[in-house]
């Protein structure tokens, strides 16, 4: 479907795209969280993605309850985003249980009904990955949290299974520790949603990560090195994506980037066409 509202560099961005697709090993695709467009559990965050040139947009359930439940358990909302998805020709490529920055899966026993609903709910918009945090007070860090949150994911587990629906963990423990973790689980619907940004604050080398983690162990990754411009931190994105196209691995991209200045709109575009010339430039 031909969106009006679409300009000529939309279309110039969307056939490059297709073209770094084409000459990559594996399909990577790059999309771009609704919180960073600051429309947070808003199905217009498709619209705007759309607009920009991502290919995808990956959507937040939403902290603040309404009716005691996340804002988008609503059949109307549900059904906005996937009117949304359809009208501009561009998938939700992933979800996230924001609510547990609230109450956290380490250990708040609201943690499991806030992943079973946002199970529900992903499986409801037809996508395949759901994003679960652990930042904060709710970080991952003793070995008997890492045991406790590993517990409460084999419980979690088997609900994920039956809805077709990855679990994917995002927190600053390393590579290994997540693998045990998922070990620990024994699910193949548990694995690891691989920040670049968050593991090198936390002392890790992201493209020695990605590359000992292996295509099977990444359900989704998210590039960004806030505040800065892509490219123009301490964050080397080359030797990442350069990882990520050895290892195999093909699936959704996320910008998860900050604008240090000037409009949202332009800021994204700039981040966006960094990363696409990065690819354009190893294919």
């Amino acid at each position: 479907m031909i969106i009006n509202s679409m300009t000529r560099r939309l279309w110039l961005y969307r056939a490059s795209g297709a073209l770094l697709l084409a000459k990559s090993k594996a399909a990577v695709q790059l999309g771009v969280p609704d919180w960073n467009l600051h429309l947070d559990a808003d199905p217009r965050a498709v619209e705007k993605a759309a607009s920009l040139g991502f290919a995808g947009v990956q959507i937040s359930f939403g902290r603040r309850l309404v009716d005691d439940k996340m804002p988008v358990d609503h059949p109307e909302i549900i059904a906005a985003y996937l009117a949304a998805s359809k009208q501009y020709s561009l998938p939700i490529d992933g979800t996230c249980v924001d609510r547990l920055h609230d109450n956290g899966l380490k250990s708040d026993p609201l943690a499991t009904r806030w992943v079973l609903d946002a199970i529900r709910l992903t499986h409801a918009l037809s996508v395949r990955v759901l994003l679960l945090p652990f930042f904060g007070r709710w970080a991952i860090e003793t070995q008997g949290e890492k045991n406790r949150v590993a517990d409460s994911l084999r419980e979690l587990a088997p609900e994920a299974e039956k809805a077709g629906v990855i679990l994917g963990l995002e927190d600053t423990i390393s590579a290994e520790d997540n693998v045990r973790i998922m070990d620990r689980v024994g699910s193949k619907n548990v694995l690891v949603y691989y920040d670049v940004g968050n593991s090198t604050k936390a002392g890790f080398d992201p493209a020695q990560e990605i590359r000992w983690l292996g295509k099977d162990r990444i359900c989704q990754i998210h590039l960004k090195d806030n505040p800065h411009w892509l490219g123009e931190g301490p964050i080397q994105f080359a030797p990442i994506l350069q990882a990520i196209r050895d290892i195999g691995w093909g699936g959704w991209v996320n910008l998860e980037t900050d604008i240090p200045s000037g409009p949202l709109d332009v800021g994204l575009r700039r981040n966006l066409d960094y990363i696409r010339g990065l690819m354009q430039s190893q294919a």
